[in-house]
């Protein structure tokens, strides 16, 4: 690696940092609130239920103060922190089970329930055209709260995938949690 004339690095310390501070032609967007999800804010420190589970924990809360859009009889619909795209929704037993297979038919079904109705509320608001949704069972299925079931629904529209997350690795969120979530409550079937 040439050294740049306005560099303050030597060559070798440029190319340990993969050449990290070397002035070229990218601006570079900074997403400093991604770091706490990438630091584990809020993950629980043990599988066990209780208060050191968010998803355990938040029905205790009110809904304004914890994102629930939407409280059912077995589950319950709640904003994810650190979403994927705006509206971007989890549908979350009240009973800590891990796996879908421990769900209840009760359960089973309202979790089934709230999905549809949060489509339809997403719809309302904000016309989504599709939406992602699944669940990520277990740490090594990318789980972020492998102890506590969570189904996403992640809406979607033509062209979402624009040069800002393609390339810059940057999500623009047009609007605040508690907005979205008071417009989704709002409109929710």
């Amino acid at each position: 690696m040439t050294e740049h004339p306005d560099s303050p690095y030597a060559p070798d310390e440029l190319v340990r940092q993969g050449g990290v501070g070397v002035p070229d032609a990218f601006m570079r967007l900074w997403t400093p609130h991604r770091m706490a999800y990438i630091e584990g804010e809020n993950k629980p420190t043990s599988s066990a239920a209780g208060s050191g589970c968010p998803f355990c924990r938040l029905p205790g809360l009110a809904d304004a103060d914890a994102l629930i859009v939407h409280r059912g009889e077995s589950a319950y619909a709640v904003l994810n922190l650190y979403p994927y795209n705006p509206g971007h929704l989890m549908v979350v037993p009240y009973r800590h089970v891990a796996d879908y297979t421990e769900l209840t038919d009760q359960e089973v079904a309202d979790v089934a329930t709230l999905t549809r109705q949060a489509m339809q509320a997403v719809r309302a608001v904000s016309g989504a055209h599709g939406f992602n949704i699944g669940m990520n069972q277990g740490d090594i299925a990318g789980a972020g709260i492998a102890a506590h079931l969570h189904q996403h629904v992640v809406p979607r529209w033509s062209g979402d995938m624009n040069f800002m997350p393609v390339i810059a690795g940057t999500k623009v969120l047009p609007q605040l949690l508690t907005d979205t979530r008071a417009l989704l409550a709002k409109s929710w079937p």
